[in-house]
């Protein structure tokens, strides 16, 4: 099993949207970032990952599964969707994206200032002076730390 952290603006997508949605699930559509794009490939169903509030309160907020593999985004060949990409074709979608099922929410957020405070998560994507990847991989060792500082076993 894969560990990820999947990025998102809550006033684009929040922990509260996906807790809304039907069955807890939702498409992560819009990815436009290729090194981003080619994590998701790597997404096999049954890895989990950290729902991460970007933005003014950066934050850890809770814990979803990817339940269906890599499949071409739709939004890419709909022109009245932002996402939309003139190069993207039926035959070569250029972009993808997975489901995922909301898991369990962190009983409370961790903050990015929280995270870099523990000298064991300095080498995650998401501590690196200007990362922007929406979506990361997140190594086994620092999910279960994670998972330990919120109070948490691992789902």
């Amino acid at each position: 099993m894969s560990h990820w952290l999947f990025k998102t603006e809550p006033g684009c997508f929040s922990w509260q949207d996906l807790e809304n949605a039907p069955g807890r699930t939702t498409s992560w559509d819009g990815v436009r970032n290729y090194q981003a794009r080619n994590f998701m490939r790597a997404m096999r169903v049954g890895d989990l990952g950290f729902f991460y509030h970007s933005g003014q309160q950066p934050a850890i907020v809770g814990i979803v599964e990817v339940v269906r593999a890599a499949y071409p985004d739709a939004t890419a060949l709909d022109p009245e969707n932002r996402h939309f990409d003139p190069k993207a074709t039926p035959e070569k979608p250029i972009w993808e994206m997975v489901d995922v099922r909301l898991r369990r929410a962190l009983p409370q957020p961790l903050s990015r200032k929280d995270l870099a405070a523990w000298p064991e998560l300095a080498g995650m994507e998401l501590m690196k002076r200007g990362s922007r990847l929406s979506v990361q991989p997140v190594e086994a060792g620092a999910f279960a730390f994670i998972c330990g500082l919120a109070g948490i076993e691992r789902p």
